[in-house]
């Protein structure tokens, strides 16, 4: 069962495939321990699947004594002979041959067969991945996020690793976190031509302004990587470091992008449910109920697409009570997303042609005057998941757009030659992939799908 050049068997593989009779050899850790003086059960976990892989001790075993030894998280390797299990749940387990006790765990060990809240659990984030919710958090983290790369490589996309210091500001919103290497002087003007870039600085907080650059000589590529905000919001949906994967497709108008995100969505759904079944079942019957209900429904709906000012008149027509009043002109809040997808449409939905006002100054001025062509993709559950526009290509437009904005032209002079030299339409949109792993898996706090999450007042581990 173990790959070549490996001399350990993954627990999954045993369980999957195991035949009676197998020597095999298993490296792990207790999950626990129990027993009497007839013999002792270990449950060993590898990290590989949810499921332990019970490994039997009798006491006549000369080794009897080191099994006992084995409290909850010590490390061990056991060598022995699968054998068919008389329980309950599993097909075969291990009648140990020798055990190698590399470390007992101290018996404060802090993850017991017990439920612990996610409040406790991110406290000690170093362990918390050895807990069954957070092993299958970390596998269906990594399957997706080689998802990702497999979606847009099986289409031809070319991945740009977009810089993480920038002096640009795609998003126009100012929360961005400074580098620099100078000391504070207090009571000082800064004299940015000393620090080290000779100019002020930032920790990026989107790609896209480089995959636009990207998208004029590969016509269609995507960034993934981290990205990062300072805004002081301690809610269970922000963190101040987050990944985001940002396409950019060339030649392309808002349907083409409407498309694309549609794609991208089901394909990221299907591998979820298809590479890891036994997790996000475990989700399923722990985390949300229903979760894997959802995740199909959203694979068998047929996506809705209505515009702002549609969505608005719905809205207003709905009689409901919501907290933040509906108007236009004013962007749609969580509440009035999760209606439209939940009580009024009931299925995926695009919201397209946003007020100017309320957007930012790259994207496609309509010919109303008074919209631009932007879209996002709404949810039943979440809301907005997706948001994307297509780009203004027209020099003319960009410039009067980036002069209502404040945006200084003499700093963006690489973003106009775009527009100087062989524009074309182009369009893109950016994705959370850990909003997008919350949805998957059902866990409704951000900070329970980053590993080690940054957030204020909180940089531990």
């Amino acid at each position: 069962m173990a790959e070549s050049g490996s001399r350990r068997s993954p627990v999954k593989a045993l369980l999957d495939q195991g035949r009676e009779g197998q020597q095999v050899s298993v490296e792990g850790w207790v999950r626990t321990r129990r027993g009497s003086k007839e013999c002792t059960f270990l449950e060993i976990n590898d990290g590989s699947c949810l499921a332990n892989l019970q490994v039997v001790v009798d006491a006549q075993h000369e080794q009897f004594a080191i099994a006992e030894q084995a409290t909850t998280g010590s490390s061990v390797i056991v060598t022995g002979t699968l054998v068919s299990s008389p329980g309950k749940g599993q097909r075969v387990e291990l009648q140990a041959g020798s055990i190698d006790l590399l470390q007992a765990a101290d018996g404060d060990y802090p993850i017991q067969k017990k439920r612990h809240s996610f409040e406790y659990l991110r406290s000690i984030a170093h362990l918390r991945v050895r807990s069954n919710t957070f092993g299958a958090v970390a596998r269906v983290r990594s399957v997706l996020f080689f998802a990702v790369h497999e979606f847009f490589q099986q289409r031809g996309f070319v991945y740009l690793q977009a810089p993480m210091i920038t002096a640009s500001d795609a998003e126009g919103a100012g929360d961005m976190f400074q580098v620099t290497t100078l000391e504070p002087q207090s009571g000082e003007a800064v004299d940015w031509s000393k620090d080290f870039f000779g100019k002020k600085v930032n920790l990026t907080v989107s790609g896209q302004l480089e995959a636009e650059l990207f998208a004029h000589a590969f016509h269609d590529i995507y960034t993934f990587g981290p990205t990062f905000r300072a805004e002081n919001s301690n809610t269970s949906r922000h963190a101040a470091e987050f990944w985001m994967c940002e396409p950019e497709i060339g030649f392309a108008d808002l349907d083409d992008n409407r498309r694309l995100a549609e794609d991208f969505l089901r394909f990221f759904i299907q591998a979820g449910l298809e590479r890891c079944p036994e997790d996000l079942a475990f989700f399923d019957q722990r985390i949300e109920q229903g979760l894997l209900a959802k995740l199909n429904k959203i694979l068998e709906s047929d996506f809705e697409t209505i515009t702002y000012t549609e969505a608005v008149r719905l809205l207003e027509a709905s009689g409901e009570n919501f907290e933040f009043p509906v108007s236009w002109g004013h962007d749609l809040q969580s509440e009035h997303e999760r209606y439209l997808t939940e009580k009024k449409i009931g299925r995926p939905t695009f919201v397209v042609d946003y007020p100017k006002e309320i957007k930012a100054f790259y994207m496609r001025l309509n010919d109303d005057g008074k919209t631009v062509a932007a879209m996002d993709l709404l949810v039943p559950g979440v809301g907005e998941i997706v948001g994307g526009s297509q780009r203004e290509e027209r020099m003319d437009h960009l410039q009067a757009r980036m002069k209502e904005f404040g945006v200084p032209e003499d700093e963006y002079w690489w973003y106009l030659d775009l527009r100087r030299y062989g524009s074309v339409p182009h369009s893109g949109f950016g994705i959370g992939f850990e909003r997008v792993l919350m949805y998957i898996t059902g866990l409704s706090n951000i900070r329970d799908v980053i590993p080690f999450p940054r957030t204020p007042g909180n940089v531990a581990f």
